[in-house]
């Protein structure tokens, strides 16, 4: 015999059953509509910092309080040591921050934000007033190196090579490797 408890927490089953397809229908439903929005978001716009830099490395300056690190090379560190031809040590890292300074000059730049870097510096590609490519200026003269994923700077530190400007004097470690000696690991000279 069917007694009317029986019925009723038979018919509560299915009413929960139906709250819980409807709870999962709703999550997808969510979620789906969550990933449409961000496969169709409309991209960040490129933006651009201009003014008056303050110089605080070969390849990272300030523009109005926000720090940018230049896209695409890495110059000697502040402190690094590179050998010239005859095989005395130079300030490498202090020789490439004030070869930076000397050819900004004062002069306003404008830098085109591209992302933001693992210390939340703003990379970017920046220009002087004429339109000249800063980041690539300093690899072609042999102050920085081209540093990226792809040949960024390829030609222009090809070009500083063959033509031993800046650190290409003699023999270096390369900025990132000198770094990993700094911190501990192994270092190999470029020469």
């Amino acid at each position: 015999m069917v007694t009317r408890s029986r019925v009723r927490s038979a018919g509560l089953g299915r009413v929960a059953q139906k709250n819980v397809r409807l709870f999962l229908g709703l999550i997808l439903f969510v979620f789906l509509l969550g990933f449409y929005a961000y496969k169709h978001r409309t991209p960040e716009p490129e933006t651009i910092i201009a003014g008056k830099a303050w110089i605080i490395d070969g390849d990272t300056i300030s523009i109005s309080g926000a720090h940018i690190r230049l896209e695409g090379i890495d110059a000697p560190e502040s402190d690094q040591t590179c050998t010239d031809s005859k095989g005395a040590a130079w300030p490498c890292g202090r020789a490439a921050t004030s070869e930076l300074r000397r050819r900004i000059g004062g002069q306003e730049l404008t830098c085109h934000r591209r992302a933001l870097d693992k210390y939340k510096r703003v990379l970017a590609a920046c220009t002087l007033p004429d339109g000249s490519d800063l980041n690539a200026w300093m690899v072609r003269e042999g102050w920085a190196l081209s540093y990226s994923f792809g040949p960024a700077y390829a030609r222009e530190e090809a070009e500083a090579r063959a033509a031993k400007r800046g650190v290409w004097a003699g023999p270096f470690l390369p900025p990132w490797r000198w770094r990993q000696g700094r911190d501990g690991g192994n270092a190999a000279i470029v020469r």
